[in-house]
């Protein structure tokens, strides 16, 4: 594994991880965690596909991990999203194969949100339990938040995650609870950020127009997958494909049977590799 640094929005300097393949790749995947967790939690990823011929790249969003920044702050949604531009930048400048963005949770949002803004350049986009509904929070704290976010935007909170709806796997919880990397604070601003990014996105979902997979676990508690496809139903461009995993929970890449999740995404990204995708078109 390689370790990297880049600047990304406002000068702030990330931490990267890299895993390259031995031989020369057949596509990069660029992966965006989920919130309070870090790069170094995808190694299930990695020993998945670096051995079948893909270079993994995997950032720490600001404030995570070992990224600069204040943990669980952000003023404007758009750091996130320039943030994804200059690692994919960085992806960029040392790859000449496909470049597939993936995303997880709130990393899902970010990735959506981000090609929704500006694809190019990307073969396509893959989201794992993406956020695209508000938190299951009462009325009154969603309210609450929103007048904090006039008052004291800057106030750092517990998030009270339900670590036991993240696998079904006490292996993954127990790693995840005792990581010293992981945080669960958010900013009042980063949560309104949050839901201004869900709504947004949700209502531009028809734009979308890079090829697009949606993996999302049947018992996810964190991030309901009826809003996956809700999103989906409303992405009008015909190169899409939504699957859903009875039983699974939030975490679909470190559940229990996380290996049909991989084959599935394997099989995906490799029938959009330029090559295969043009002979698909021919045949």
């Amino acid at each position: 594994m390689d370790q990297l640094t880049f600047e990304g929005c406002g000068g702030l300097e990330l931490y990267c991880r890299r895993w390259r393949s031995e031989t020369k790749p057949t596509a990069v995947l660029s992966i965006v965690h989920g919130h309070g967790e870090h790069s170094g939690r995808y190694e299930n990823v990695v020993d998945w596909f670096v051995p079948r011929g893909y270079t993994v790249y995997a950032f720490d969003l600001r404030g995570h991990g070992h990224s600069q920044g204040t943990r669980g702050a952000l003023d404007d949604f758009v750091e996130f999203r320039e943030d994804v531009r200059a690692f994919l930048g960085l992806v960029r400048e040392a790859e000449q194969v496909p470049i597939f963005l993936a995303g997880h949770s709130l990393g899902g949002l970010i990735a959506l949100n981000y090609v929704l803004h500006d694809g190019a350049g990307l073969a396509g986009v893959v989201a794992s339990g993406p956020v695209l509904s508000p938190p299951g929070l009462s009325p009154f704290l969603l309210w609450l938040s929103k007048v904090l976010d006039r008052v004291w935007p800057s106030l750092i909170l517990e998030s009270g995650l339900d670590t036991s709806a993240l696998s079904r796997d006490a292996a993954v919880v127990e790693a995840y609870v005792n990581d010293p990397l992981v945080h669960s604070k958010g900013s009042v601003r980063m949560a309104n950020e949050m839901l201004r990014a869900v709504e947004w996105t949700q209502a531009h979902a028809a734009e979308l127009a890079l090829p697009c997979l949606i993996v999302h676990g049947g018992e996810d508690r964190l991030c309901d997958p009826q809003a996956s496809k809700r999103f989906y139903d409303k992405v009008t461009a015909a190169d899409k494909e939504y699957i859903e995993y009875e039983g699974y929970f939030h975490e679909v890449y470190n559940d229990l049977g996380k290996e049909k999740v991989f084959a599935d995404v394997q099989a995906w990204l490799e029938r959009h590799l330029p090559a295969n995708k043009e002979a698909n078109l021919a045949g």
